[in-house]
């Protein structure tokens, strides 16, 4: 058995599901990437216009790198049963703990490992898990993971796309795998699913007008015209994944880890708006969903809860309205304009009396303006 063959078998032992090498060559798709950025595309993610001339050639992060092996570990879990309007949703690779250190450990143990079977050469390398100036999915096509699909994520003819991606770039001439090719067909599932219509065409995503985007990334308010599209998802989205016919292959992931934590399968809305810092850090240790943090989070805990239209969400959006951060505050306003009633209108017209930040301002204003046609 080759040594290429040996890093397969060991990296399947580690959990990977997915296993390929590609050259270590620069990479055509570096030109669509600086021109989907050059659009606007990635929204406020300003780190995505860095270190271009890194992401172009994986030479550039190892000097005179030969081979990418690239890897996929399967997170899939089976969506929980909607139980009531007043649940939400996080996106299912965020539902256990955060995948960075574990998919970092295993990818260690498997550099050690190619140490090791380099029967002493002398060998130079990274690795990488989601963090550094990878193109992980043109990467991953070139080494026979998947095709990048219609939804821009990458897919696989046996697994779907419900999987973590992680590299080694290092200075070995391994066994390159052939390309993966595009299935996708005439199939426009995904791009018709979008609720914030976030694909201005195919193989093509507009980050700024994605659920996930907005819910994780975007730092402010949440743009009025999109809070009603998204929906109960509080942490990303897996609706274009959802509806992807590969998806229908999908297995549950091995991996303990990545099961949903308690509270989160699905979460209680109501709880979350009411969490307190030290409630928060509790809750969302260790775990994905903590990026937003608190403010963040809760910011989309109001979107959700003012499209639950269920009007005993009131009392703890009202509650809300206290919040320290103007952020909570001023999207527990628009939620509680969208729920309506004569305790939102009151609770409405309050705030305003005592509150001095102008985008609350504002919020609490149209808000009242909607409550008022809705009585």
């Amino acid at each position: 058995m080759n040594l290429t063959e040996k890093i397969r078998r060991k990296a399947g032992g580690l959990g990977f599901d997915l296993v390929g090498f590609a050259p270590a060559d620069p990479l055509p798709g570096a030109q669509f990437y600086a021109r989907w950025v050059a659009l606007g595309f990635a929204g406020e993610m300003d780190y995505l216009a860095r270190n271009m001339e890194k992401r172009s050639d994986p030479g550039k992060l190892v000097p005179g790198a030969k081979t990418v092996i690239c890897l996929g570990m399967n997170y899939f879990q089976e969506p929980p049963a909607a139980t009531s309007p007043l649940r939400g949703s996080v996106a299912c690779y965020a539902r256990g703990d955060d995948y960075h250190d574990l998919v970092k450990g295993r990818l260690f143990e498997l550099w050690d490992f190619i140490v090791e079977e380099a029967a002493g050469e002398a060998v130079s390398g990274r690795v990488y898990v989601d963090t550094a100036p990878v193109l992980e999915r043109e990467l991953g096509q070139l080494a026979g993971l998947g095709w990048w699909g219609k939804n821009t994520c990458l897919i696989n003819t046996r697994k779907g796309s419900y999987f973590f991606l992680a590299e080694i770039v290092l200075d070995l001439e391994l066994e390159w795998d052939e390309p993966a090719t595009d299935h996708c067909g005439t199939c426009t599932r995904c791009l018709e699913a979008c609720p914030t219509q976030a694909f201005p065409e195919p193989y093509v995503l507009d980050a700024s007008r994605c659920i996930a985007y907005l819910n994780i990334e975007l730092k402010g308010p949440i743009p009025p015209g999109l809070r009603s599209a998204m929906g109960n998802w509080i942490f990303g989205c897996d609706i274009c994944q959802d509806v992807c016919p590969w998806n229908r292959k999908a297995e549950a992931a091995s991996e303990p880890a990545f099961r949903a934590r308690s509270g989160l399968d699905p979460p209680s809305l109501t709880r979350l708006l009411a969490m307190d810092p030290e409630a928060f850090n509790s809750q969302f240790r260790r775990s994905p969903a903590k990026r937003p943090k608190r403010r963040g989070m809760l910011r989309n805990v109001a979107v959700a809860l003012g499209n639950s239209g269920d009007r005993r969400a009131v009392p703890a959006l009202v509650e809300a309205l206290g919040d320290e951060e103007p952020l909570v505050r001023g999207h527990a306003a628009w939620a509680l304009g969208r729920l309506g009633g004569e305790e939102a209108r009151l609770a409405l017209q309050e705030a305003l009396q005592g509150e001095n930040d102008k985008m609350v301002v504002e919020e609490i204003s149209h808000a009242l303006e909607t409550t008022a046609k809705l009585l």
